[in-house]
């Protein structure tokens, strides 16, 4: 199953020309994730608090295809495409209508509050096993 999350494009997200300056994609993407873990039950400030367990980005594949502008509203659809003990890659596109703006293989991993890593929890691991797909 893809989760979608919306946003617009505001005047600080774009560079002189009015164009989303490139970092921010990953602005847009982070947000994403972090409601779909939100939607999935998973309160990440509580799992912290709880277990010492955050999430990182451990790699980022990324392709700019066309520009998002100021004012534009966009879509981020996220997918699990691959789950592990200890590891959950999504793909992650970012929408102007059905115009393909940007595409990203996300590696995500779960870290103990000394930086190694740990297994992703339970409840998230199930959840991307089960709803795995294409956005």
């Amino acid at each position: 199953m893809t989760h979608r999350f919306q946003t617009r494009v505001y005047y600080e997200d774009t560079d002189l020309a009015g164009i989303v300056y490139y970092a921010n994609y990953l602005k847009f993407i982070e947000r994403a994730r972090s409601e779909w873990v939100r939607e999935a039950g998973i309160d990440q400030r509580a799992l912290k608090q709880d277990t010492g367990l955050v999430f990182a980005v451990r790699r980022i594949e990324a392709d700019y295809l066309a520009p998002a502008c100021f004012d534009d509203v966009i879509e981020v659809r996220s997918a699990p495409v691959a789950v592990s003990a200890a590891r959950l890659v999504m793909e992650q596109q970012v929408f102007r209508g059905e115009t393909l703006l940007f595409s990203a293989l996300v590696t995500l991993v779960c870290l103990d509050a000394a930086g190694r890593a740990r297994r992703l929890p339970a409840a998230l691991a199930h959840i991307a096993a089960t709803i795995g797909g294409k956005p």
